[in-house]
């Protein structure tokens, strides 16, 4: 595994965190709740398609096409 996903993962999380404790404080609970998701979205999406390079790996070891 790529530790650069890693890092970009935490860098993911940590802005999120930031971004919605300061929505929070300015009392924009909507706000803080639609980052939250998009910074999970984000992250999914950069899973997802680490998970679709495994399982090409698995089919091209196996030979299967």
């Amino acid at each position: 595994m790529d530790i650069d996903l890693i890092f970009k993962i935490a860098a993911v999380g940590i802005i999120v965190a930031v971004l919605n404790q300061l929505l929070k404080r300015a009392e924009r609970d909507e706000q803080a709740m639609m980052t939250t998701l998009a910074g999970l979205v984000v992250v999914l999406m950069m899973v997802v398609s680490k998970i679709g390079e495994l399982f090409d790996t698995i089919k091209n070891i196996f030979g299967l096409y």
